[in-house]
């Protein structure tokens, strides 16, 4: 399977960002890819109030993104913001070449001195997807730090996890966005294609409080080697995953087969 991931500095205005989704979904279609991952908070990046931002999936933003995927006949996956309970939800649109779902950000960012909490309500359900004929899992952002979650997904049968993120800069955090996409393909026996916020400061803008994005995009194979990978600026970068690789990789590592649930000392932990 061909993946594209489009390193995007989204803005403030959910319009501009739209555009930077069409052109980036046409550039992967003409590369040839099947599935197009954008990063997380595509449709607005942190820093500003979310709620007024804040659409329905079957609102003019989902619909101009679900448009775009149709016409170019790709499946694409984008962060965007939903309506919750006087939050909002962190919420990733899974849409075209027949995929319509989404995916609630389970693992809030609620760390560094940031609270995603106060502004958003976190989903409760893992969540894949069926694109020509294979399962791909989604996760977001901080829930790269949880492997319970991408080993659920590796055995619900993701052979696949797209990861679209807004990593927060600072010391030593593109060396953790790597290590951590590494780790979770490597304990998951999965491909992890991971899509981030290019950094804001490579097109004139600043980090702030807020995880606006550092960049450095990329594709890891089940047994945690990089296939490739971008730098902090935006790009779009496409990699050819062999699929049936992940099965043999975790069946060989037992990462699976043997993982038990500590809780309960007896029973394996995805039964």
């Amino acid at each position: 399977m061909r993946i594209a991931l489009a390193q995007i500095a989204a803005t403030t205005d959910p319009a501009a960002n739209l555009d930077l989704v069409r052109d980036g979904v046409r550039r992967a279609a003409d590369a040839g890819a099947r599935i197009v991952a954008f990063p997380e908070a595509t449709m607005c990046r942190f820093g500003i109030p979310l709620g007024p931002i804040a659409e329905k999936l079957d609102g003019p933003w989902a619909t101009a993104v679900r448009d775009a995927a149709a016409s170019a006949g790709i499946t694409v996956v984008t962060g965007m913001f939903t309506p919750a309970d006087g939050r909002v939800r962190n919420t990733l649109l899974v849409t075209g070449g027949g995929v319509e779902a989404s995916y609630d950000k389970i693992h809030l960012y609620d760390a560094f001195g940031f609270a995603e909490s106060a502004t958003v309500a976190a989903g409760d359900t893992p969540v894949t997807v069926t694109v020509d004929g294979r399962t791909v899992g989604l996760a977001t952002c901080y829930d790269v730090r949880f492997p319970a979650l991408f080993q659920r997904l590796a055995a619900e049968g993701a052979d696949a996890i797209v990861l679209p993120a807004s990593w927060g800069a600072g010391e030593g955090k593109v060396a953790q966005w790597e290590l951590l996409v590494r780790a979770r393909a490597l304990d998951s026996g999965t491909f992890v294609a991971a899509c981030g916020q290019a950094d804001p400061t490579t097109v004139g803008g600043q980090h702030g409080k807020a995880p606006t994005g550092v960049g450095h995009s990329l594709v890891a194979g089940p047994n945690g080697a990089v296939l490739d990978a971008l730098g902090p600026e935006p790009g779009l970068l496409v990699v050819d995953v062999d699929l049936d690789a992940a099965v043999p990789t975790r069946t060989a590592t037992g990462v699976i087969a043997n993982a038990r649930d500590t809780r309960q000392g007896a029973s394996a932990i995805f039964r």
